[in-house]
């Protein structure tokens, strides 16, 4: 795919937009945390940024939210960023989730990435998912690991032998990069999980059957033992490979609740993304954050409608509908007076019933009256009624 670094970053700033991410600078206005007087010491160092700098979570993004305040807003936060990496012509966008320790967090964002590489013409890609598990499933799993390792020094190369003295992790990394037999024989994190992290791995996995996502579950697909636990996940594009002109992008994401906790001692869920576009000119300036307004706000209640109100919230994408939503809520009075409060003229509501029928409730918040209309008709029904647009 061709296209330049600053399409890039529109594409990815009205994405990032629409899923309803805000930049720090949007987010800390929040009165909660400008008037916060109580401060999120952390313990990042830049030698940690630098531990996964082009795949995977940035720790710096955990200092952006203790500076910023972030920590005051107890509601999910939705942040992202634009950033130029030092020292390379590489630019990214960073998509971070807060206070959201459910599944969904994961949806939102290979969602969101999805949709970034899709507008972008990126349409042969595959998601890769795996977990490392939580702090009872990782000590399982390297204790294991280690000792398979340990057993086997006298054929491991020398880098990995020696990697092998910091963390097994890095030792089975470096035997992966090689290509090594050692690598497939070696353990499998999966069958280390614990009932939690099992359970919130299988949603995942639920969610990518549900959304017709091509996906692989790769065991030894992971990322630095620093920064990573529980799901991690990338999304490999193919379309480049099959022409002459190459757009070298990468997708990395997973789940960073550990590493949060250790350097700020908060418990605080934390989950990202970084899309890299590597080896194109950089920019001087980034583009700016222009919220659309929106009259539609999707209401949602129970995993399956989160998930499906996550495909529709994609669809109007497409179609150029910008809308609202909170799918990390489970509260449908919360979901709807937060709608009433902040002036939204139109609801779409997704039950059970409604996700078994294949049908929203769309309600008219100032005429107090509602229909229920087919998911096929329903962009259909936005343009003409609700926008004015053209249907073609």
């Amino acid at each position: 795919m061709k296209y330049s670094t600053t399409d890039f970053l529109k594409v990815a700033t009205c994405t990032a937009e629409h899923f309803g991410f805000k930049t720090a600078d949007r987010l800390k206005k929040d009165p909660l945390c400008r008037e916060c007087s109580v401060e999120l010491p952390h313990s990042v160092t830049d030698s940690e940024i630098d531990h996964d700098l082009h795949g995977g979570i940035w720790p710096g993004s955990v200092v952006t939210f203790c500076e910023s305040n972030l920590h005051a807003l107890k509601s999910p936060v939705l942040m992202y960023s634009l950033e130029n990496i030092p020292n390379t012509s590489d630019s990214a966008l960073t998509l971070n989730i807060f206070n959201v320790p459910k599944s969904i967090a994961e949806a939102i964002l290979i969602q969101a990435c999805r949709s970034l590489l899709l507008e972008l013409g990126h349409s042969e890609h595959v998601v890769r998912i795996n977990s490392l598990g939580d702090s009872e499933s990782a000590t399982r799993y390297t204790r294991e690991l280690t000792t398979f390792l340990r057993k086997r020094l006298d054929i491991m190369s020398p880098n990995a032998r020696e990697k092998m003295k910091q963390h097994p992790l890095l030792a089975l990394a470096e035997l992966i990069n090689e290509k090594h037999e050692l690598a497939q024989k070696s353990p499998n994190p999966l069958e280390f999980l614990s009932d939690h992290s099992r359970k919130h791995f299988r949603e995942i996995v639920e969610y990518l059957d549900m959304s017709e996502a091509p996906y692989e579950i790769d065991p030894k697909m992971i990322g630095h033992h620093e920064l990573y636990s529980d799901a991690l996940f990338s999304i490999d594009d193919s379309t480049d490979l099959m022409g002459d002109e190459t757009t070298n992008i990468t997708t990395r994401g997973g789940r960073f609740d550990e590493f949060f906790f250790r350097k700020t001692k908060s418990h605080t869920p934390a989950v990202g993304a970084v899309i890299t576009l590597k080896n194109n000119k950089a920019v001087t300036r980034m583009p700016k954050s222009k919220p659309t307004p929106s009259s539609i706000y999707v209401v949602q209640l129970g995993f399956g409608p989160k998930m499906r109100s996550l495909m529709i919230i994609d669809e109007l994408r497409r179609s150029g509908i910008p809308v609202e939503h909170n799918l990390a809520s489970d509260s449908l009075s919360a979901q709807l007076r937060d709608a009433e409060v902040r002036g939204f003229r139109y609801t779409i509501i997704i039950g059970q019933k409604e996700y078994v029928d294949q049908t929203v409730i769309l309600r008219d918040m100032l005429e107090r009256s509602q229909e229920q209309i087919s998911v096929d008709q329903m962009t259909k029904k936005l343009k003409r009624q609700i926008l004015g647009m053209k249907v073609a």
